[in-house]
């Protein structure tokens, strides 16, 4: 190739030249993320005033205040991490259905002594709002089932959620009822004194003594519970001390007999529930009906009666 050729090749080559990038405004993300949190920082110190009215709205019995204002306070550190200033300019209105749904949460999910189901809790908040309305309409206080029409619920699930208050906020077992004299319910609870053992005894016994007429029962009430003697008792019915000891003993041996009737229609049911096939009716009762319940008893049941006789000393007079 003559060297004019591969001059002019060698200037006519294409030069690839490196074009000026224009400059960017980028800013750093550190720097980013540090405008950010200060944004989100202005944000939750300008509006804790915010958050502490709406704790104040949620405040009641059993409830302090310092932890409802704990959990505001986290709802609006929520909201201000979610708001975007862009897509609108007011915060309150953003910030305060976080909030609530966060009271509202803790208050579901974390005061409750005994949680009820869910669909209750929203039962009993409905029903605190319609039962004023209902008692200023009626003049009175509704009934369960008037409430249970007025809301559309089952009048079960109604007294379910009026019952579920306690489930909230529990009595005390040493809170007394200041307008009676009975005992707190510590008192009565069983203890490691209470005879257990002979619970099932004073059952039958309880059961044996329900078909006497009121004059034995007010006998055998103040003979054995209030400990009169058998004068004592003569003097109040008008009688000598040998009618009312021979009244007493009536009385126990017909208990005796009923406690020891008791005793064998239970073997006797026992028995025939064992060896009667599924579906066949016990000989003695029609079909369509409910046998009765005998309860069974150990050995020596028939002689409760007795024993609380000998504890104070016989049927003779003390």
């Amino acid at each position: 190739m003559p060297e004019s050729f591969a001059a002019f090749a060698v200037d006519a080559a294409p030069v690839h030249r490196r074009q000026p990038v224009p400059a960017q405004n980028h800013t750093p993300p550190a720097t980013s993320g540090r405008l950010r949190e200060t944004f989100e920082n202005d944000l939750v110190l300008k509006y804790l005033d915010l958050a502490e009215a709406l704790a104040a709205r949620f405040e009641a019995r059993g409830r302090e205040r310092a932890d409802l204002n704990q959990v505001a306070y986290l709802g609006l550190v929520k909201a201000a991490r979610g708001f975007d200033q862009a897509k609108g300019e007011s915060f309150p209105a953003y910030a305060a259905p976080t909030i609530t749904g966060e009271l509202k949460r803790y208050l579901r999910d974390r005061t409750w002594v005994v949680r009820p189901p869910r669909h209750i809790q929203d039962l009993r908040t409905r029903l605190f709002r319609a039962e004023p309305e209902l008692t200023q309409s009626l003049g009175r206080n509704p009934s369960v089932t008037e409430l249970a029409s007025e809301l559309g619920s089952d009048p079960a699930e109604v007294q379910e959620a009026m019952s579920a208050s306690s489930s909230m906020h529990p009595d005390s077992l040493d809170a007394v009822n200041p307008n009676s004299d009975a005992p707190s319910i510590g008192e009565v609870l069983a203890c490691p004194e209470t005879p257990l053992e002979r619970l099932e005894e004073l059952s039958c016994l309880r059961d044996a003594m329900q078909d006497l007429n009121d004059s034995d029962r007010e006998l055998l009430y103040r003979r054995y519970f209030c400990e009169e003697t058998q004068v004592q008792l003569g003097k109040r019915l008008g009688m000598s001390q040998m009618q009312v000891s021979r009244r007493l003993a009536k009385v126990l041996v017909e208990l005796h007999r009923r406690l020891e009737e008791g005793a064998r229609a239970g073997a006797v049911d026992g028995a025939l529930g064992d060896a009667t096939p599924g579906g066949a009716v016990r000989r003695g009762h029609p079909a369509n009906t409910v046998a009765p319940f005998h309860r069974p008893l150990r050995a020596g049941h028939s002689t409760a009666a007795k024993r609380a006789d000998r504890r104070h000393g016989g049927t003779g007079a003390r």
